[in-house]
């Protein structure tokens, strides 16, 4: 099977943007518009020296006949160590791996070098498949050992995105598939198979082939992994039951290589003076992130033409009507998209769905669900191996961040978030120290899909809640953020799921609408719980008081803005610090906060009586009562000035007259309202310069009668609405007449 061209011709690729020998040779790439003249250097010369002995090493594997003892072989020493050195300094050219492999797998050499060979065989660029598809003949004839046979499979799981095409490999599908009765070869080749399916590739005879092995084996990761994608494409097929949620399919198989491409990749883009073309072969600008950010770039997906060109000019006639796959390299226009919807391939590298607008319009339009379990198996595997805490290497620090923001741009383009992302925020969020990526972190978070109470509160809440505690108040003020825009998530889910909903699935929706609201309500308990807390460990500060109030003006519009029967109050140790704060900005925000829960509950009371709603959910009569309990408390304090006498809260502000006595303040029933509150005391000093600017003595009980109509048309016109709303919707003006003579 000797494949071999002469020692200095390069093979001839398809794939118009692969490397070939004489680009690799001067560290750089071929322009795939137009031939390069390199100019003879000293560091060039040094290449030519390098370039030469790994084409001695190559032309020497290619001549081996006999076995070779490696200790008694001074030049069998030398090109092994040769081979060695290029791969991991620079990565192999393309042609070296058909040389390489072969002899690996042919056993002409011991165990020992086959090894050594494996392990150095890092792609430069990309590898052919016609060098992959002749390397797996050699294990139809049993020439190599079941250890290096294994090798082998490992090392093409990790290489697969770099093979340039694979529709040969796809044919050898059936093939890989009779090497699932060696036990020891299972795990790699239920993961590779996993890589290769298709829909055309599930058979019943397959399915039974791998619950047999399931029954002898028992509920193995790697075989349930293949059966849920087998189970995507033909639901009729495979009538089990699967498990839902699986931490890890599959083993670790990415061994030696995947450090040793990373760092070739790095390597050579520091060398390189010029803007690349892609490390897979696209026309686009290398980017210098590590493998998660490069696969984030559509490569040349895995289709039969032989050339690009030549297929953009038959496009029309090729893919349009036509039951053709249509490349995704080829895709640019949303038109385009809506011609080819049902013909589409997507790349090997699904990272590269999560920067294109395209593929996730179509990800959104056409729920397949193979799509989703392979970027969800992707994206785990990246997001848990790469994780920054796991890994020593700072330089990756910034190019981890800028993947977590790419899925979080990703989640919010789909407006659902990925179960992988939450997968890995429950197993890291615990270890996890509030710092780093913590601006993404957070992001994420956001967008957690809906589960139950108890799986949140051990793997979010608790874990969260031990953070917020001990951080900063800006910490304190982000997760805040962040869980009001989780929940907002929650309630647009919700509202697109119960749009989407028919007559016949109103006992389903029951169902799911009894769930959703237990687990909002937790939320908003968990909220109201780390808030009061927060106040009091901080001293009250308007800052995060803001950030409090903001996440409650969500909760107070849930029955109305997003059909959701369940208003939960805010707890007293938020209400009374926004009642009496310093900052006029917290004021507004309560009244209008307590106005929209007012329209809320009288809309649910009105809906109750009428009994026209279908789905009832009757709120307590303890929601009512705390929401009465707490507009006596604000009318009595801004309104009456009778909170002291009035307030019938547990927790609020009555207090008997000897004691208010003892603090020496006058007039003390007038304490808090709208003149004399301390958030409030500054427009006052203004209205009373305006109104009056030849007296100085600043005296606020001329604010009265006429006067205090006059003082409310000046708040409302310093832009506080949430007060004005408030005291036109809860308080009953006795001098109307007054007021709109004024």
């Amino acid at each position: 099977m000797q494949r071999r061209r002469t020692p200095k011709q390069p093979l001839q690729v398809h794939h118009k943007n692969q490397t070939d020998l004489s680009a690799w040779r001067k560290g750089g790439r071929i322009d795939p518009e137009k031939s390069v003249q390199n100019l003879q250097s000293p560091n060039n010369q040094k290449n030519d020296s390098k370039q030469d002995s790994l084409e001695q090493a190559l032309s020497y594997f290619e001549k081996v006949q006999d076995r070779v003892s490696l200790k008694k072989n001074n030049v069998l020493q030398k090109h092994l160590t040769t081979v060695e050195s290029i791969a991991m300094q620079r990565g192999l050219p393309p042609e070296g791996f058909d040389v390489l492999l072969n002899v690996a797998l042919s056993g002409k050499l011991a165990d020992t070098v086959n090894t050594r060979l494996l392990k150095s065989l890092i792609p430069a660029s990309v590898i052919p498949e016609t060098s992959v598809v002749s390397s797996v003949s050699w294990l139809c004839v049993s020439k190599c050992s079941s250890n290096i046979q294994l090798l082998f499979l490992r090392w093409l799981i990790t290489v697969f995105d770099f093979i340039d095409h694979k529709e040969q490999l796809h044919a050898l599908y059936g093939f890989f598939f009779s090497f699932l009765q060696d036990e020891k070869m299972c795990p790699y080749v239920c993961h590779l198979l996993y890589l290769l399916t298709r829909k055309e590739n599930v058979k019943p005879f397959r399915i039974r082939r791998l619950l047999d092995l399931q029954a002898k084996m028992g509920m193995q990761s790697h075989l349930q992994a293949l059966l849920s994608l087998y189970k995507l494409f033909c639901p009729e097929l495979v009538t089990i039951t699967l498990p839902g949620k699986i931490k890890t399919y599959f083993k670790d198989s990415e061994g030696p290589w995947k450090a040793a491409i990373n760092t070739v990749r790095r390597r050579n883009q520091e060398n390189s003076p010029v803007s690349q073309p892609l490390f897979l072969g696209t026309a686009q600008p290398q980017s210098r992130k590590r493998k998660w950010n490069t696969q984030l770039i559509i490569p040349a997906s895995s289709t039969n033409k032989n050339n690009l060109e030549e297929d953009r000019e038959k496009q029309h006639v090729d893919f349009y009507g036509t039951n053709e796959s249509f490349p995704v390299e080829q895709l640019q226009t949303f038109s385009q998209l809506l011609q080819n919807i049902h013909h589409l391939e997507f790349p090997s590298q699904m990272g590269s769905v999560l920067t294109n607008p395209l593929l996730l319009h179509y990800m959104n339009c056409i729920k397949d669900e193979s799509i989703y379990l392979r970027l969800y198996y992707w994206m785990g595997q990246t997001l848990q191996e790469e994780c920054t805490w796991y890994v020593a290497d700072n330089n990756q620090y910034e190019e981890f961040k800028d993947f977590l923001e790419t899925v979080y741009k990703a989640e919010c383009f789909l407006q659902e978030g990925f179960s992988s992302c939450e997968e890995f925020l429950y197993k890291n969020l615990p270890l996890w120290d509030g710092f780093c990526c913590q601006s993404q972190i957070l992001r994420l978070v956001s967008w957690i899909p809906l589960s139950s109470f108890s799986e949140m509160k051990s793997h979010l809440y608790d874990p969260l809640a031990q953070l917020f505690f001990t951080s900063s108040l800006y910490f304190k003020c982000s997760v805040l953020e962040s869980l009001k825009e989780l929940l907002q998530n929650w309630l647009n889910w919700h509202m697109i799921h119960l749009d989407s909903e028919s007559d016949s699935q109103v006992h389903s929706l029951n169902t799911t609408l009894s769930g959703l609201v237990n687990v909002v309500a937790e939320l908003i308990h968990f909220v109201g719980w780390i808030s009061t807390v927060a106040l009091r460990l901080e001293n009250n500060p308007t800052f995060l008081l803001y950030f409090i109030l903001d996440f409650y003006e969500t909760v107070c519009d849930m029955y109305l803005r997003y059909n959701l029967p369940l208003l939960i109050m805010p707890p007293a140790g938020v209400f009374y610090p926004a009642l009496l704060s310093m900052d006029s900005v917290s004021l507004n925000q309560l009244c209008y906060i307590m106005y929209r829960y007012r329209t809320n509950l009288v809309a649910a009371k009105e809906n109750e009586l009428s009994k026209k709603k279908r789905l009832q959910f009757k709120f307590s009569s303890q929601t009512y009562q705390e929401y009465n309990q707490y507009i006596i408390a604000m009318v009595g304090c801004l309104w009456t000035s009778s909170a002291f006498q009035k307030d019938i809260h547990p927790q609020g502000l009555c207090m008997d007259d000897e004691l208010l006595k003892k603090t020496t303040v006058q007039e003390f029933k007038t304490s808090f309202n709208i003149v004399y509150h301390p958030a409030m005391m500054g427009y006052a000093v203004l209205f009373l310069q305006q109104a009056w600017p030849d007296d100085t003595t600043l005296n606020f009980s001329l604010i009265k009668g006429k006067k205090w109509n006059w003082y409310l048309e000046y708040l409302y016109a310093q832009g506080l609405k949430g007060l004005k709303v408030f005291i036109e919707s809860s308080i009953n003006r006795v001098s109307q007449a007054s007021h709109s003579k004024a």
